[in-house]
């Protein structure tokens, strides 16, 4: 490699620092590719290549009803002509708007293989055909008659329109996606039923709310199907701010087998999701053993799509099958809404549902008005020619005679019957065989119906109004060609409310059974069939002993509260067996050594569980908030050495009794403790020496009851207890006689 160093070329050298020269170019690379590959157009809704595939097959004259042209010479043209960029992605590009589920509304009407919701590519270029559709021929139409801007091409040897005069609302029917540098943009596609009938409402009511237009217009419609599970509320937020998503979800339903038996009948899969690969995983996590209740998948699609889902049993419920495959599979998936387009053709913004209606509706304005006086300069031109032919013909021998005999007709024309430049070329133009036609009834008929369009033109371009009112015109015809009743109108997605089922696999394939979970001193843990309240000849380690014994099911969730506040999740039918001394909890729970258990018991989430340190410090949380999905379980009661979680009771009643180890006993308000989903609550009771030592919640009616030693049950009523009734936070004062020296009111659950 040369040592020299690569010297400018010739001309003036201006310094510049490197961070500057470096910012400037990544800057016009971000614009360019924001602006001229990745972003939609909110006029057109269509990105360049797109609409450049589209141009360039209109000026190969590939109309709806007309012949079908190889994609070869259509990509070929499209790369020559306007786009310079590798033949394969123009043709990706193209066969993607071929493809019916793909795109809601196809742009291309495609002949061959253009791939398959399978998941399989498109058939070589030399091997498919294509032409336009109806939607693209709207689309384009009026593109010839000075209706949207034109820019030169890449070198500069032809003209390309800036964006399509878009007669159907493209950017929401069918939607687009694209990823540019710092920014991107993924919108769903729509019903153009649903869209005429916003837009409509928009233009008789400018100022219309978001809420009336989501009325008019619920949420996307999927070329494949499928059914929307996203509440309103959220729905109405996405178009409201122009960034959500939607949950989406494959359409399915039971069907019998017979003997009691079912099979789960899949009939539209979510957008996008190739069925082929969605098969594979499918089966992929039933090797895994991630999909427990399903017995087997198989795929019967034809032409529609019928996917078969048999249960491992005949007992699984089918709503539970299909929540645990929406959980694990992509039978659900979450479609992102980010309505991040070009306004104008020049800024990125991401826009409300409103505001794309609203600057598609400008955009429909401005096409008519210049649609309008490019016809009203045709009119104005032709009556020019039309009064110059009358005049002709009233002087047909005197025009003949001057062509024939003056050097220069055009000037003596012009001279003599006042004609203009325009008139006097017209009248030199005309063929000897048109004069027999230049009959002056014909003439004058064509000059008033002239008149009269230039004059309705006229009005038109004067009244917002009437332009208002032919834009309706044109968003009606829409409506009726692509309504509801047609095929390519009717809508396919629907939308449904997911149902409220707690997926738990475990417990769906476990018998309901009665079983005694016993956990020792030294954290062993098992589980013995059936209720059993005779425990005193099971047998331990040596040197363990039973901690806490606990009556529950085999199809329960076991919660485990530890010393550093942390909650644990255990599911009973996992437990080792009553045979042996069961398994070490820390075997299935990432708990540190140097803390310990302090209760365990049956989940009840319709429950609420009032935890404390051994500070004092405690507060009521909902029981369903403290359920972990993770072996390290879930943070709830938080604790600073030394001190440590010390009490998790259930809450009932309306009052509380704490105990410290200092023996003193305070009662008071259950209203007086904070309900919170995690933190270090509020003072029970204060303690100068010692700690707290147990809570129980009781009712005020009931009164206070313990356990002693022994067993027995011991019990204050409400007037028995009033010298130990004050205020939250209080000292307390010395437990009464008769109370347990483990300063304990015995086992709270």
């Amino acid at each position: 490699m040369s040592e020299k160093p690569i010297l400018p070329g010739p001309g003036p050298i201006e310094g510049i620092e490197l961070k500057t020269a470096l910012e400037e170019r990544y800057l016009a690379y971000a614009l360019s590719t924001i602006m001229h590959r990745a972003l939609p157009d909110v006029r057109d809704g269509l990105k360049p290549v797109h609409r450049r595939i589209l141009y360039a097959m209109l000026q190969l004259r590939l109309n709806p009803n007309g012949e079908y042209r190889k994609s070869a010479k259509i990509v070929g043209d499209t790369m020559g002509d306007y786009h310079p960029h590798g033949d394969q992605a123009i043709y990706d590009a193209m066969a993607r708007l071929a493809q019916d589920f793909a795109v809601r509304y196809p742009l291309i009407d495609g002949q061959g293989n253009f791939g398959n919701i399978d998941g399989d590519n498109p058939a070589a270029q030399r091997y498919t055909e294509a032409r336009l559709t109806d939607i693209a021929a709207d689309l384009l139409e009026g593109i010839d008659e000075d209706t949207v801007d034109f820019i030169p091409n890449y070198d500069g040897t032809k003209q390309q329109p800036v964006v399509l005069p878009a007669a159907f609302p493209n950017l929401l029917a069918n939607g687009s996606a694209g990823i540019a540098v710092g920014m991107a943009t993924n919108i769903p596609p729509h019903n153009v039923d649903e869209l005429c009938a916003g837009l409509l409402h928009l233009i008789k009511h400018p100022n219309a709310t978001i809420e009336k237009l989501v009325e008019l217009i619920p949420g996307p419609d999927f070329p494949t199907g499928g059914v929307i599970v996203e509440p309103r509320e959220a729905i109405l937020e996405a178009y409201k701010t122009g960034r959500g998503g939607f949950r989406l979800r494959a359409k399915w339903s039971k069907e019998d087998t017979g003997r009691g038996g079912y099979q789960i009948v899949i009939t539209e899969i979510p957008y996008q999701v190739q069925k082929a690969k969605l098969i594979e995983k499918i089966a992929e996590l039933m090797t895994e053993k991630k999909l427990p209740l399903l017995g087997d998948v198989r795929d019967e699609s034809a032409e529609e799509v019928r996917l078969i889902l048999e249960p491992k049993s005949r007992t699984v419920d089918p709503v539970l099958l299909m929540e645990s495959m929406f959980r694990s599979t992509e039978l659900e998936v979450r479609f992102g809404l980010n309505m991040n387009v070009l306004s104008g053709g020049q800024i990125p913004n991401v826009l409300s549902l409103r505001e794309v209606l609203s600057q598609w509706l400008e955009h429909r304005i401005e096409v008519l008005v210049r649609r309008s006086q490019h016809r009203l300069k045709k009119i104005e031109h032709r009556l020019e020619v039309l009064d110059g032919y009358l005049i002709a013909y009233l002087n047909i021998d005197e025009v003949i005679r001057i062509v024939r005999h003056e050097d220069d007709p055009k000037a003596r024309l012009m001279a003599k019957f006042k004609l203009s430049d325009v008139q006097a070329d017209a009248i030199l133009n005309l063929r000897l065989r048109s004069l027999s036609k230049l009959e002056e009834i014909e003439i004058k008929a064509e000059h008033d119906k002239l008149s009269k369009e230039r004059r309705e033109i006229k009005q038109l371009l004067k009244s917002d109004e009437l332009q208002w009112e032919r834009v309706s015109d044109e968003i009606k015809q829409t409506r009726e060609r692509y309504s509801k009743k047609t095929a390519l109108g009717r809508r396919r997605t629907t939308f449904a409310d997911a149902p409220d089922v707690e997926v738990d696999l475990d417990a769906a394939l476990a018998e309901k059974e009665p079983i005694t979970v016993l956990l020792s001193e030294k954290g062993w843990i098992r589980a013995l069939k059936g209720h059993q309240d005779d425990l005193a000849k099971i047998d331990f380690k040596q040197g363990d002993a039973l901690k806490t014994a606990l009556q529950a099911y085999t199809t329960d969730k076991l919660i485990l509260f530890a010393t550093n506040g942390r909650f644990f999740t255990l599911e009973a039918s996992q437990l080792p067996g009553g045979r042996g001394h069961g398994e070490p909890v820390r075997l299935m729970v990432d708990m540190e050594e140097n803390h310990d258990f302090v209760e365990i018991f049956a989940h009840d989430p319709s429950r609420k569980l009032l935890v404390a340190s051994s500070g004092g410090y405690g507060f009521i949380v909902p029981e369903e908030e403290v359920v972990a999905s993770t072996r390290k379980g879930k943070q709830i009661l938080n604790v600073s050495e030394p001190e440590e979680a010390a009490v998790c009771v259930p809450v009932e009643g309306d009052h509380v009794a704490t105990i410290g180890e200092n023996r003193k006993m305070l009662v008071f308000k259950l209203d007086e403790v904070n309900e919170m989903s995690r933190g270090k609550g509020v003072i029970l009771q204060r303690f100068k020496d010692g700690a707290l030592s147990d809570v129980r919640c009781f009712k005020k009616s009931d009164g206070l009851t313990w356990l002693d030693s022994a067993g027995r049950e011991y019990s204050l009523s409400w007037s028995e207890l009033k010298e130990w009734v004050g205020e939250r936070a209080q000292a307390g004062r010395m437990a009464p006689k008769g109370f347990p020296r483990s300063n304990k009111f015995g086992s709270a659950f």
